[in-house]
């Protein structure tokens, strides 16, 4: 006679290890896809670093005479804030703190979409600029930690609503890197703009939603 329980047992097992095998190998082709994605990314964002040290070098050589185009909240004049607040910087500490993550979020954002970076680039720079012209405090608010707050959420967002390989690797280590921009979404210093901070988080998850409506070139 046959033992069916045996039988069964044996086909739950290779049916078990094929799942297995499956998974490892839609894994392998994902991780594969990555870093062809950040190898091709990777010269953008360096362009992209590089022309923002080249201008802020001209900026502070000068005088920083371009951060007059900061955001100053309800002011009619502040608007053009919106749009040139994340390249202007306060001094090279201001820059050089803001480069590192600025890159690395930048090239995770990248990795998940060259195309929807630059829609999220705007979409960020644009909600996160109006708030903080809505609701900021009163002064000049200038540096690129908006942007890289959205990046963050954008990336930490797609984690949770795409969980491919991809988005959960980008997640993980932005989370662990820089997982400090959690603690800027609440006020701790007063010559820190912490409602660009969170305003730039919140533009980033939105971009998630936002961007499906957006028609995609072919």
């Amino acid at each position: 006679m046959i033992n069916l329980s045996t039988v069964n047992s044996s086909q739950c097992l290779r049916a078990y290890i094929h799942h297995w095998i499956d998974m490892l190998t839609q894994l392998g082709l994902e991780l594969e896809q990555f870093m062809q994605a950040s190898k091709e990314n990777l010269p953008a964002m360096l362009k992209i670093v590089a022309a923002l040290w080249a201008f802020s070098i001209v900026n502070f050589k000068l005088g920083k005479p371009f951060n007059i185009l900061g955001i100053k909240p309800r002011r009619i004049k502040g608007l053009f804030g919106i749009i040139f607040a994340p390249v202007l910087h306060a001094d090279y500490n201001h820059l050089f703190f803001n480069t590192i993550p600025l890159f690395f979020l930048g090239l995770f954002t990248m990795s998940l979409g060259q195309i929807k970076f630059y829609i999220a680039t705007l979409i960020i720079t644009i909600l996160a600029g109006l708030g903080v012209w809505l609701f900021g405090r009163r002064g000049n608010h200038v540096g690129a930690s908006a942007l890289i707050a959205g990046y963050f959420g954008y990336v930490m967002g797609e984690a949770y609503n795409q969980p491919t390989f991809t988005a959960l690797f980008c997640g993980g280590i932005a989370l662990y890197y820089f997982g400090g921009i959690i603690t800027s979404l609440v006020p701790t210093s007063a010559r820190v703009s912490w409602e660009g901070h969170l305003l730039g988080f919140l533009s980033g998850i939105a971009a998630i939603f936002i961007i499906p409506y957006i028609p995609m070139p072919m």
